[in-house]
């Protein structure tokens, strides 16, 4: 159930489906939301679980929006939280080219290439 939902909240925000949201209202789903977004996500949902389905998802919705509140302008983007740097190893050739060695064993090979029975007219 837990794959499903994550399936269903990626496909709503694809799809553009924002659920109704104000400072003192809570952030939800109803179900026929729920079974639009099951349907573009090409999942079938059990009527037994769409009720669940709705907390769950409002549930992340809500909190997704929670976050979305959140002030950013100073926040400097990184792409590690400890400031690391990758150790990259040089760049130099590591391996011979034994592409001639290597086709010596291909039933055909022309200029290089492999040659290969046509399959689509």
């Amino acid at each position: 159930m837990h794959k499903a939902a994550c399936i269903i909240a990626a496909r709503a925000s694809q799809v553009g489906l924002r659920a109704r949201n104000s400072r003192n209202s809570p952030v939800s789903l109803n179900k026929e939301q729920v079974q639009r977004i099951a349907t573009l996500a090409r999942l079938k949902l059990a009527d037994e679980e769409a009720a669940e389905t709705v907390q769950k998802l409002s549930r992340i919705v809500a909190f997704v929006d929670q976050l979305s509140q959140a002030n950013t302008d100073n926040v400097t983007p990184m792409a590690h939280p400890l400031n690391a740097s990758q150790r990259l190893r040089a760049d130099v050739v590591t391996e011979l080219d034994d592409r001639d060695h290597v086709q010596e064993n291909a039933a055909a090979v022309q200029d290089g290439l492999y040659l290969v029975p046509k399959v689509i007219e």
